[in-house]
This record gives structure tokens, sequence and C-alpha cells, in this order.
């Protein structure tokens, strides 16, 4: 249960954001001012701080400086919270260290998304140290962190329902010899279908579409798009990205999103229990090979856009409607888990025979990193 500390000197204003965080699932401590509130941080190291910056003994500005200057505090994620209509002072929380900020009066929805946007971003950097092979890939991430951090925080101001569908920009004829496609799709979508109405329906899958276009967004993914109620992905090697090969890359997105789905299952267990619903889960698919990119000019309403094409791409499509029908959740074929092998765990292995093939495929379950 994560560990958010809450400051702010006025008292309605932290009862709010106190009780907003606790039917949230969250354990909060609050304090009445800054130096209160450094307090419970120094001694408790909470994953989250939520400060007020106008308050007496220290502001927020303040209690951020000495959380950043504590090598013991300096990763803990701080959302701002200020009343100030000046620029000038958002400015300063950002270029200070702060991860986020909130412009008062906000609704509980607006502290909900941000709070949640801040654990999930450590959730992540946390696996990915936990995840490196080597020492060289470690130097490798180390050297990309900045980089990544600025283009999250560029892309992610949008709504990824948005920015995703156009933000792989893809060359008309592009060829890669070697790429690895994962494509993730609802389990049981039929009777989710028939249970929610369309309104409900569509939360949660908006929900899951911010869940994992943001993980696969952070893992590099060359192309993405939505097919149904599906995700495709294309992860390729490129200059940026060479020193973690596209499986690798492919195999912790994936992971990422498995853990995102217990996120969402949560939600619909809190929402909706008494429909009797599966557990929300999804299927994972990854096979590696040569993926072609062909454009689709001409089409109405796809003007400039291009679609991955070729066995590799079908083979992923498809690897889930086989036969003997998988309950795993993410599932390789043998060319994917090459790119892996020692970087996770597998656990079952089997033939499937995948509609449209002559030959099965022999694929592995990933069930974690090594």
């Amino acid at each position: 249960m994560p560990l958010i500390v809450v400051i702010d000197d006025d008292a309605g204003t932290r009862m709010l954001v106190s009780q907003v965080l606790k039917k949230e699932g969250h354990q909060v401590m609050a304090a009445e001012d800054g130096a209160k509130g450094l307090a419970l941080i120094q001694e408790f190291k909470p994953d989250l701080v939520v400060s007020d910056v106008q308050m007496p003994l220290l502001d927020g500005f303040e209690v951020l400086d000495r959380i950043r200057a504590d090598s013991a505090l300096a990763a803990t994620a701080v959302i701002l919270l200020t009343s100030l209509q000046d620029r000038s002072y958002m400015r300063q929380g950002m270029t200070t260290g702060a991860d986020d900020y909130l412009t008062k009066p906000f609704a509980p929805q607006e502290l909900r998304e941000a709070v949640s946007a801040q654990l999930n971003k450590r959730v992540r950097a946390d696996a990915m140290r936990a995840q490196v092979v080597d020492q060289a890939v470690q130097v490798a991430l180390d050297e990309q962190r900045q980089k990544i951090s600025a283009l999250y925080e560029s892309r992610m101001v949008k709504a990824l329902s948005e920015q995703w569908p156009d933000s792989s920009v893809v060359q008309d004829q592009e060829k890669f010899d070697s790429a690895t496609v994962l494509f993730a799709d609802i389990r049981d979508y039929g009777l989710w279908t028939q249970a929610l109405s369309s309104a409900e329906l569509s939360d949660i899958v908006q929900l899951l579409y911010s869940s994992v276009g943001d993980t696969v967004y952070l893992f590099g993914a060359h192309h993405m798009q939505f097919v149904g109620d599906g995700m495709l992905c294309v992860f390729v090697d490129a200059a940026d990205t060479e020193s973690v090969n596209h499986g690798l890359r492919a195999a912790r997105a994936a992971l990422g999103l498995a853990d995102a789905t217990k996120r969402i299952d949560a939600y619909v267990r809190q929402r909706f229990g008494a429909l009797g619903l599966p557990k929300f889960s999804l299927g994972v698919a990854l096979h590696s090979g040569p993926v072609a990119f062909a454009s689709l000019n001409g089409l109405i309403g796809s003007t400039g856009q291009a679609t991955p094409v070729g066995d590799t791409v079908a083979a992923a499509l498809k690897l889930f409607k086989g036969e003997p029908t998988l309950n795993w959740t993410i599932a390789a074929s043998v060319q994917a888990a090459r790119l892996v092998t020692g970087a996770v765990r597998t656990g079952q292995r089997a033939l499937i025979q995948v509609p449209g093939r002559s030959k099965p495929m022999d694929s592995v379950e990933i069930v974690g990193f090594a």
C-alpha cells in the first residue's frame, strides 16, 4: 500500500485530499505545516508527497528543496498544490524538482489522476532498475533517463487517446529484418460488453488505454495502434535504443501491461463488484521476425498513415486464438523468447496451432523478470 504524506495548513483542503486518497486505498499521513510535514517525510520515507506551496514555518518550495537535497529522499515524487496563478511560481516549482502541480481549486478526479501517474511512474522506474540484465544495460538506461523523462513529460500533457494513433511517424515501405510485435487484447471482452453499458465500458477501456499507452511508450515502441479492443505495437532497434534490444524492451512492456491490469481489476472490483464480472486481464502475445509497413494512403480517413504487415504481425495477432487455448497472461514465440534469454523467467511451453498456419508455433509463457 503506497504511503503518501499530505501537507497543507488549510484544514479543509488537508481533509479533502486525505479522504480522496484513502478511498483510493492509499495510506495517508497529514501535517498542517512544512516543518511537521518534512519530519514525517524524513521518518517514514513515503512514496509520494502532496504539499501546499504557501505554508508557515517551511513553504512548499523549501520542503521540496530539503527533499531533493537528502540522498535518501531525493527520488521521492512531489506534487505541489498552489492557488497562485502567476506562471513564474509554477515554473519555479517544476524547475526546482517538483514532479507535478495542481492549481486550487481542483476536482478529486484531477488529484486521483495526478497521484496515480506519479505512483505508476515510480513503479515503472523501480521495475526498470531491478530488471537490468548487466552493468552495460544499466549504464545505457542511466544515460537515457533524462531523455526519457523529457519525452514523457512532453507527450503525456496530451490525452493518450489523441496522441497515440498519430505519435509514431513511420515512413511508407519501411522494412525491418528483425522486430518484435506485441499484441494485447482484453480477455472475455464479450462478457464485459453484455454486463456493462457503453458508457461504463468506455470508462474502463479509456483507463486501460491510458495505462497501457503510457507503459508501451516508456519502453520505446516504434509504432502503436489500437485494433478493436486490442493494441498492436512494434518494437525495433534504433539509434537511441541500441543498448537494449527490441525483444527485451517488448518483454518489459508486456510485463508492465500485466501489472497495469491488476490496478484496473482493482478499480473494476470496487465499482462493479456486484456484477460478478470475470477478472480483468489481458492476453499479451510476442513474436519476433521481419516486419514491413504498408501505406494506407487513399483509404477514407487514413491519408498519411501506415500499418505493420507480414507474417510476424499476423502470427502475433492470432497466437491467443490457437489451439490449445492459452490461459497465460504473456505468450512469446521461441523467436521472441530467444531475444530475452536470461532476462526473464519462463513458465509453461506449448505447441500452438495458430489459425492459417501449417505448422504449430512453439511458444513459452513469460512470468516475470529473472
